[in-house]
């Protein structure tokens, strides 16, 4: 076990210094603007119309989906039915809180295909319009704009899977997931709803490094990976020699306590033996001749030796009958 133990401890002295011989160093800066980020922003695939970008400090932003908002400057509440794929306007009327309005942003009626369903996933307001985004769990995505009555005037496709938007002044952020990372399109606003649908939207794509290339980019040569490897290998190794010599010993153990235990005789009482010529000898003796020939006596009983024979008379019965076994059509002959 001492020399078990040495073997243990100088792997695992050796495993750490390969370990912090292997560390990369670490560089300045902060992380990406995106969690996860690790590659740089691709170019914009599309320019701004006009000067409608806004330049310098911009609060913080949570891109989060919203379920409901209120639209003030048409005093009601934007509300999403996921289950249905509908937006509904609700407006307070003399009745309470009604539905005006509804806008389905994809029909569910008999279909299978629930990956392919465009449910609406966040809303807002622009002016005195309603912006939907609509999104499925696949590939596809829209975001449209709707009128006070919930009627589409205008419409831009993603190829993408979209789950939240932000409409800032001149411009609009929608954001989602691909494949590979991130996807942030910025939609200039410049030019009312008309710029909707017709100015140029920029989209940037961040890619996510996966963990082997995160590995990769902190330990190139393998070093630090391979003596990760080992150690594993050793310490379970270690564990099963351990498991085996113990569980080895307690069966023994086991065995051995067994054994004793069925080796260790009963404590019968101690007889004492009867002096020779004594009176007690001769009745002991007489007692045993006495047991052992009522006992022989007893072994069969006496019995009468005349033997009666008795006549059984027993009910006829059509089991054995052979008339039963003739066929029926010569009994029927006339």
């Amino acid at each position: 076990m001492k020399t078990i133990n040495k073997l243990l401890l100088a792997g695992l002295l050796s495993v750490a210094t390969i370990a912090a011989m292997a560390q990369p160093p670490q560089h300045e800066g902060g992380p990406d603007a995106m969690a996860g980020a690790t590659a740089p922003a691709q170019k914009a695939e599309g320019q701004p119309n006009g000067g409608c970008m806004m330049h310098g400090a911009m609060p913080t932003v949570n891109f989060q989906s919203v379920k409901i908002c209120f639209a003030p400057q048409m005093g009601a509440f934007i509300a999403i039915d996921s289950v249905e794929c509908s937006v509904h306007m609700v407006k307070m009327t003399d009745n309470g809180l009604d539905t005006v309005a509804s806008y389905k942003t994809d029909n569910t009626h008999k279909r299978h295909d629930l990956k392919n369903i465009l449910r609406p996933v966040s809303v807002g307001t622009m002016g005195n319009h309603v912006v939907v985004l609509a999104s499925a769990v696949n590939d596809t995505a829209y975001v449209a704009l709707l009128d006070e009555n919930l009627n589409v005037v205008a419409r831009r496709d993603f190829r993408s899977p979209m789950y939240a938007i932000h409409i800032e002044p001149g411009m609009m952020f929608i954001v989602g997931r691909n494949p590979y990372g991130y996807d942030i399109n910025i939609l200039p606003l410049c030019g009312g709803p008309e710029a909707f649908a017709n100015n140029e939207m920029m989209t940037h794509h961040y890619r996510v490094a996966k963990q082997s290339e995160k590995i990769k980019q902190s330990d190139p040569i393998g070093i630090g990976l391979a003596a990760v490897a080992v150690a594993v290998v050793f310490l379970a190794l270690v564990c099963i020699c351990l498991l085996i010599s113990g569980s080895g010993k307690l069966i023994t153990s086991t065995e051995e306590r067994r054994k004793n235990k069925a080796a260790k005789p009963k404590s019968d009482k101690a007889i004492k033996p009867v002096s020779e010529g004594s009176a007690a000898e001769e009745e002991v003796f007489a007692a045993i001749a006495a047991a052992i020939h009522l006992y022989n006596d007893e072994l069969h009983d006496e019995e009468d030796t005349v033997i009666t024979i008795q006549k059984v008379e027993r009910e006829w019965t059509p089991w054995n009958a052979k008339y039963y076994n003739m066929n029926h059509y010569f009994n029927n002959r006339r």
